[in-house]
């Protein structure tokens, strides 16, 4: 959408350990990213970080930037740019003005959002949804998608909904926030306690008896043969994870109706977590959903098997989809370089509507 823009948006990826400045013009990064280390226990000292990133690659640029845009940790009140009582963040207890006080230094306007909503967004103006629509027309199918239903597995589970090119934000600034939802396994827990890096550590040392403190990128290795360790169990911390996903992500189709795209470092354990997530979400949302990472799942999803129908009393016909799904598919783009465009895509937005 923005591919041939030529305005600059200064970007940020903001994490616990280092902070990580760049600079996006028509879909590209067009500085040296610039990495300082993060500050979280002194906030003069986190601003003066994130002020001198800024300038670093506002130096590198030759036209000046219309925007700032970036995605920060919450809670928060990304709307009025206030940063909450981050955990990792203990300086921001309280909730610091971060957006107002950089549109100061700065003079230019400033846009912060979760990481969930960016990546949904980058996904939707230039990755996923822009790329299935277009082998969706190759194939001769007459379907197209406009809404997306992003899902980051990290850390956390983050979640973005884009509807028709317009990011769901809510009017509290909780549009998409699907970690928060029932937990297939533990009723009485919220999703995120069964999607996130700590739930598949949890699950397969619960089930293993093995002590280790292994990352999920090593029991995806035991799952795979190639790590010494109990290979059923690995499997398992994956799919149970799909399956607390997929109860979450039925919920939000119901709603959201559309495709479908996965992104965070647990994603990389894709092939044990879709096969569990798609089986466990039959039934639960009128679509069929396919696994766009399977040639099987991406040839039963460009299928079209539309008819001509007859309009009463006229010889004239229209076109009648009688199938509805949708395809969960895997980040083509990278995380990291969706929410960076989508954070770019975002501030343009935000300027050309206002």
């Amino acid at each position: 959408m923005y591919e041939n823009d030529n305005r600059t948006v200064m970007t940020l990826d903001a994490g616990g350990t280092n902070f990580v400045f760049s600079a996006i013009r028509g879909c590209r990064e067009v500085v040296e990213p610039v990495t300082l280390a993060a500050v979280t226990d002194d906030v003069d000292k986190c601003l003066e970080v994130l002020v001198t990133g800024f300038r670093k690659v506002e130096a590198e640029l030759k036209e000046k930037p219309v925007a700032i845009s970036f995605a920060f940790p919450g809670p928060a009140d990304y709307k009025a740019g206030i940063i909450g009582d981050l955990p990792n963040f203990p300086c921001f207890r309280g909730g610091v003005a971060m957006g107002p006080y950089l549109e100061d230094v700065f003079g230019l306007p400033v846009f912060i959002n979760n990481d969930g909503n960016l990546f949904a967004y980058g996904e939707a103006l230039s990755g996923i949804l822009p790329e299935m629509n277009t082998r969706l027309e190759q194939a001769g199918s007459t379907m197209r998608y406009k809404n997306l239903v992003g899902l980051t597995l990290g850390t956390g589970f983050g979640a973005g909904v884009v509807l028709d090119g317009v990011l769901l934000r809510g009017d509290n600034g909780c549009g998409g926030d699907v970690w928060l939802m029932r937990n297939v396994h533990y009723p009485d827990m919220i999703a995120e306690h069964s999607v996130s890096i700590r739930a598949v550590k949890r699950v397969y040392r619960t089930i293993s008896g093995d002590e280790r403190d292994l990352t999920p990128r090593e029991i995806f290795n035991i799952a795979e043969g190639t790590m010494a360790g109990s290979c059923d169990a690995a499997v398992l911390s994956f799919r149970q994870l799909g399956m607390a996903m997929a109860d979450a992500l039925a919920h939000a189709l119901d709603i959201a109706d559309g495709l479908v795209v996965i992104g965070g470092g647990v994603a990389g354990a894709y092939k044990y977590i879709l096969p569990a997530a798609i089986e466990a979400i039959k039934g639960w949302t009128q679509m069929e959903v396919e696994d766009l990472t399977s040639e099987e799942g991406m040839r039963r999803f460009l299928s079209d098997a539309s008819v001509e129908v007859t309009v009463p009393g006229s010889g004239r016909k229209v076109r009648y989809r009688k199938e509805k799904k949708t395809g969960i598919a895997v980040s083509h783009l990278g995380t990291s370089t969706a929410v960076s465009l989508g954070a770019y895509a975002y501030a343009l937005a935000q300027i050309d509507n206002n």
